[in-house]
């Protein structure tokens, strides 16, 4: 890259001015560009031949300041470059490249807009900047896109950039989950891969070919339309080895909670609450671990056998005096069963149930556990057990949409003695009393109820 890279104290570099008065009006947070580096630049810093909409970009580590930002008020400039600093502080580079890795490519500009609105809302307090030209609204975008009129503050406590994106994207939604269908019952469900995968907690299937563009859905064609006048500024960056991205995601919390603790109502973030909380742990990872946990062979104590210790001794102590019987152990147990419910009054979507049965055919095959799926609504309308190798949900249509009752789900579970059972469903409706097993609840994330018993995961 062309360019001369400048630390915040050194003058020449063109957000300097900018710089200097958001360290004066908010202290702490506009400090956060001491951490980042700045750099001029003539041209696109990767592509000299490709247009940078915005005058100032970043690629998660790096300010890019164009020649057309010097000719901008100052208040337009403190804006963009405030704009940038939260971009490279609340890693949307970096996070975009780790959601790419668990759903497949994403589409840039869709990712682009959705921090972008967060990012506006959160400066828009301000009366010391300006945001920037075609700046995009996140009311305005959470109204045309899903239908929702909420306040600012309540929007910025309940959308993170992660899950705002993933209820806009509903580009080729048919054929993905049709095609993410076929995956989870057909050769890559039985061949045994995903044993050999590593356990990160992303899915690391093959994804859909990027040379044709997935159509857009309703949501993300009215997201195109609200980011037709937005600029383009998160230029690709590297992808970070897994330790160095949770260090650098670790720091970067701690640097954002005292500088907005110490800036009060000046602050950069205002109310932004979903956006900069610690990163959820990928719910493949809590799946695999409390399945672990409720599946394995666990060693039990043998009556019919000695210890290995008591052998060794002949069960005699050093002076010869009898040891009293020591049991051994064993490692056989009966085979652990799972069980599955499924709610098919329609709060799962089908990409969410194929990423789910994906996970559970791999813990399937590794524990060689029996599994049962009930499926119902108001009650149970269909019951079988699925063998290693099969698939979890097949193509049968199930008639759903009564409504939805827990309760004789999970007694037909009960009568099967579980080691665990998973639900899918959004627990709108009545679940009764704590069951003698334990649950886990998988609930999409726009499930407000809370939970009843048991754990919660949050399918993402």
């Amino acid at each position: 890259m062309n360019g001369t890279v400048y630390q915040l104290d050194a003058d020449g570099h063109r957000g300097t001015a900018a710089v200097r008065r958001l360290v004066e009006y908010a202290p702490s947070t506009g400090a956060l560009a001491l951490w980042m580096q700045h750099r001029d630049v003539e041209v696109h810093p990767d592509d000299p031949h490709a247009a940078l909409d915005s005058p100032v970009a970043n690629d998660g580590l790096t300010l890019y300041y164009l020649p057309a930002v010097t000719r901008l008020p100052l208040r337009e400039q403190t804006g963009l470059v405030a704009h940038q600093v939260l971009h490279v502080a609340l890693r949307h580079v970096a996070r975009r490249e780790a959601l790419a890795r668990q759903v497949g490519p994403l589409d840039d500009r869709l990712w682009n807009g959705v921090a972008d609105a967060i990012v506006n809302a959160s400066l828009s307090h301000h009366d010391w900047l300006d945001l920037p030209a075609g700046a995009v609204c996140l009311q305005d975008l959470l109204r045309r896109t899903l239908g929702i009129d909420a306040s600012l503050e309540a929007s910025l406590q309940r959308w993170d950039t992660e899950s705002l994106y993933r209820a806009i994207d509903d580009r080729g939604q048919a054929g993905r989950s049709a095609r993410n269908n076929e995956r989870d019952g057909g050769t890559a469900a039985d061949s045994g891969d995903d044993d050999a995968r590593p356990a990160t907690g992303t899915d690391t299937s093959p994804v859909p070919d990027t040379a044709t563009p997935l159509p857009d859905g309703p949501r993300a064609e009215a997201a195109r339309e609200c980011f037709r006048t937005m600029q383009t500024d998160l230029l690709p960056g590297s992808r970070e080895p897994v330790e160095s991205a949770e260090r650098n995601a670790r720091e970067w919390r701690e640097r954002l909670g005292r500088a907005h603790a110490a800036d009060g109502v000046q602050s950069l973030l205002r109310a932004l609450g979903a956006d900069r909380q610690p990163a959820r742990t990928p719910w493949q990872l809590h799946l695999r671990t409390r399945l672990a946990r409720a599946l394995n062979h666990e060693p039990e104590l043998s009556w019919s056998r000695p210890s290995r210790s008591w052998l060794a001794n002949r069960g005699r102590t050093a002076s010869g005096r009898r040891l009293p019987w020591e049991p051994g152990t064993t490692g056989q147990r009966s085979v652990p069963r799972l069980v599955i419910l499924l709610d098919v009054s329609g709060s799962v979507d089908g990409v969410q149930l194929a990423g789910f049965g994906r996970e559970i055919a791999r813990v399937q095959r590794l524990h060689r556990a029996d599994l049962w799926l009930i499926i119902g609504d108001d009650r149970v309308r269909d019951e079988r057990c699925v063998r290693v190798g099969q698939p979890l949900f097949d193509a049968r249509p199930v008639a759903g949409g009564e409504g939805t009752d827990y309760r004789p789900l999970l007694a037909a579970a009960a009568r099967h003695r579980p080691d665990l059972v998973i639900v899918l469903g959004d627990l709108d409706g009545p679940v009764g009393e704590a069951p003698g097993f334990p649950v886990i609840w998988a609930t999409p994330r726009s499930s407000e109820v809370p939970t009843p018993f048991g754990i919660r995961l949050w399918l993402d």
